[in-house]
């Protein structure tokens, strides 16, 4: 990544200051959860005192998505039923998709960017779960997907002209929308998005993988896991975040999940049902 000038960064870093926080509540959350020893009922408490965020999260698990066979009817079924990493995954979802700008600017479809986000997250935490098993934290992985361009919404707000241009940029010339993005504006959506991750005091290896997940050769685990989930889900056209695929486009981290991208998706079994749970987040919020 090529150093962006002062006149960038600090054109970045005042738009990052623009974007909101989290709910207290999903601060609280990102607090206790930052604790091995956490126990279940310290998230239960602060997620029950938050009714918006109760009844959402409630009407996610007891959608068709997730298939429970019996209904839920409260956050500590939940945690007990379903863990606290998934309770607390989803708390921070709604609290990711809450902040988002109902419209922009500079035209970004924020609805396929919220696809894109939440099935590249399910496709991350997946891709962890049935092939690193042990090597990295699925819920972390599913984190990663969520934030991992987070940093387009920051452009979208506060720099909808530059951004826009990029896009048609992106189009134009067939080239990758981060390399669009540093021709236009200076900087990628990675530099912002890592510096928002920052901000919100997320850990240091989340922010690096941020940062990072553009960039070429092997990664860690969790930064492989999400390229190769952002590759997924582009192929798949599964939303549609600005950087469609692009017939021939290598693989990503084929030393860990081989170099054939169809056999790498058909080891994950059923992707329908990532791709439901994602869009009854999506319809929940819109409610």
């Amino acid at each position: 990544m090529s150093q962006i000038s002062p006149e960038v960064e600090k054109k970045l870093g005042a738009a990052v200051e623009r974007m909101p926080a989290f709910p207290k509540s999903v601060q609280k959350v990102l607090e206790l959860t930052r604790n091995i020893n956490c126990l279940p009922r310290e998230l239960v408490g602060v997620i029950e005192k938050d009714p918006v965020m109760t009844v959402k999260i409630l009407k996610v698990i007891n959608s068709a998505a997730f298939s429970l066979p019996n209904k839920m009817t409260s956050i500590n079924q939940s945690v007990v039923y379903l863990g606290l990493n998934t309770v607390k995954n989803m708390a921070l979802s709604f609290a990711a998709v809450g902040i988002l700008p109902r419209t922009n600017a500079a035209g970004f479809d924020v609805q396929k960017y919220l696809m894109h986000s939440l099935t590249v997250a399910s496709v991350a935490r997946a891709l962890a779960s049935h092939q690193l098993a042990g090597e990295v934290d699925p819920g972390d992985c599913y984190i990663a997907g969520l934030l991992h361009d987070f940093g387009k919404v920051v452009f979208a707000q506060f720099m909808p002209d530059e951004f826009k241009a990029a896009l048609q940029y992106c189009h134009d010339q067939g080239v990758p929308l981060h390399v669009a993005e540093a021709a236009v504006i200076g900087a990628d959506h990675t530099v912002v998005g890592s510096m928002l991750a920052e901000r919100w005091q997320f850990p240091p290896t989340l922010v690096a993988c941020i940062r990072n997940h553009h960039e070429d050769g092997a990664q860690d685990g969790m930064g492989d896991c999400l390229r190769m989930a952002d590759q997924i889900c582009r192929y798949r056209q599964f939303g549609d975040a600005g950087n469609p695929y692009r017939v021939g486009e290598a693989v990503v981290a084929p030393q860990r999940f081989g170099a054939n991208i169809d056999a790498v998706i058909e080891s994950l079994g059923d992707l329908d049902k990532l791709v439901a749970e994602a869009r009854s987040f999506a319809q929940v919020e819109a409610e």
